[in-house]
């Protein structure tokens, strides 16, 4: 397998990137999952599967990390399509989903482990403002979100680096299980728009779920139809 390591490390910075934009600078929605995706999508040669899974992923229904989940299912189903070369597909999108629909618990667990070292960095930060010594109060502050780029970086790395991998085999997968995934995709959707109706406080969530998940089974349907 000839890995492009190129892409791999564009991957490892895209995600430091959007982590450092989420935790500490700008703030100006880039971590989100639709943004961050396709910009790892872009990154990567694979804008429509950045589309696709910045819209689709698991994480942006779930109160966990959602811009690791985007950023990390894109890059890995990107690297997929370079190494099979045979472009993003919704089977690849499905199977990225389902081998990393963890990422999102993983990046808040990150966060988590990474808050306390903030938090005494934070404490020391102003003890040091107070006493007038504003330069060394700003490079504390700078060394408590270093660790957060390092983390995601080494994240999307291995995302993408297993998704490469993973690439290599798609070839031997029967094309009946390659079926089966790509009609796995549009169910995936089905079951994150109900989730995200229903955990709406909205009066009557459970029918907006039901009509929700209806309309994107619908919509993806005509959608598969037309792509023939």
């Amino acid at each position: 397998m000839d890995v492009a390591w190129g892409h791999v490390a564009l991957a490892g910075a895209w995600g430091a990137l959007v982590a450092l934009e989420r935790r500490a600078f700008l703030q100006a929605m880039f971590s989100r999952p639709l943004v961050a995706a396709t910009g790892m999508g872009l990154l990567l040669g694979e804008l429509q599967t950045g589309l696709y899974l910045g819209s689709a992923s698991l994480g942006a229904a779930l109160p966990e990390n959602d811009t690791l989940a985007a950023t990390g299912t894109t890059a890995a189903a990107s690297m997929m399509a370079y190494q099979s070369g045979g472009g993003g597909t919704p089977a690849l999108w499905s199977l990225s989903l389902l081998l990393f629909a963890g990422l999102g618990v993983l990046g808040r667990r990150i966060d988590h482990l990474l808050e306390g070292y903030s938090a005494r960095l934070s404490v020391r930060s102003m003890a040091m403002a107070e006493q007038g010594d504003l330069e060394r109060a700003v490079r504390q502050n700078l060394w408590g979100i270093w660790p957060y780029a390092a983390a995601y970086f080494l994240v999307n790395v291995a995302c993408a680096a297993l998704g490469e991998g993973v690439g290599a085999l798609i070839g031997r997968v029967p094309l009946v299980a390659l079926r089966g995934l790509a009609w796995a995709f549009p169910a995936m959707a089905c079951v994150a728009a109900a989730i995200a109706a229903r955990g709406s406080h909205a009066k009557r969530a459970a029918l907006w779920a039901v009509l929700g998940g209806v309309a994107v089974a619908v919509g993806t349907g005509v959608w598969a139809w037309v792509q023939g």
